[in-house]
């Protein structure tokens, strides 16, 4: 249990390791910085903080979920895609029943953690680890 509770509380010290994965993953993805704040649920003007290295607050435990998803998706991705989809697949266009023609950013930004959570298992799936 008390490793649990650690991970439901972000140390000043683990703050901007987190942040910097999460600004990482959607450069990476190519997100535009309105779609990235929205994804984790952040005003602009935060994220630009974030982005810039200079965020100085605190990650409550809907901002550590969202961190812990997002990095999630991206690990997975980068282990079941080589090349263009490992980047692109976050942002294209997805006609699968789980997604009925959104992108998975934009199903993500729709449905908050939820749809995160669900991304990262479709994710998990095709990977053949769920």
């Amino acid at each position: 249990m008390a490793t649990r509770l650690a991970i439901l509380t972000s140390p000043a010290g683990e703050t901007a390791t987190i942040v910097k994965a999460v600004t990482r993953a959607a450069e990476f993805w190519g997100l535009r910085n309105a779609e990235a704040a929205a994804l984790f649920d952040v005003p602009l003007a935060t994220w630009n903080r974030m982005k810039a290295g200079q965020f100085r607050g605190a990650l409550d435990r809907d901002k550590l979920m969202r961190a812990s998803l997002i990095v999630g998706i991206f690990k997975g991705l980068r282990l079941l895609f080589n090349g263009p989809l490992e980047h692109g697949w976050p942002r294209a266009r997805n006609a699968g029943p789980l997604y009925r023609g959104a992108s998975p950013v934009d199903f993500m930004i729709e449905g908050g953690i939820p749809a995160m959570m669900r991304v990262r298992d479709h994710v998990d799936a095709l990977r053949g680890g769920a």
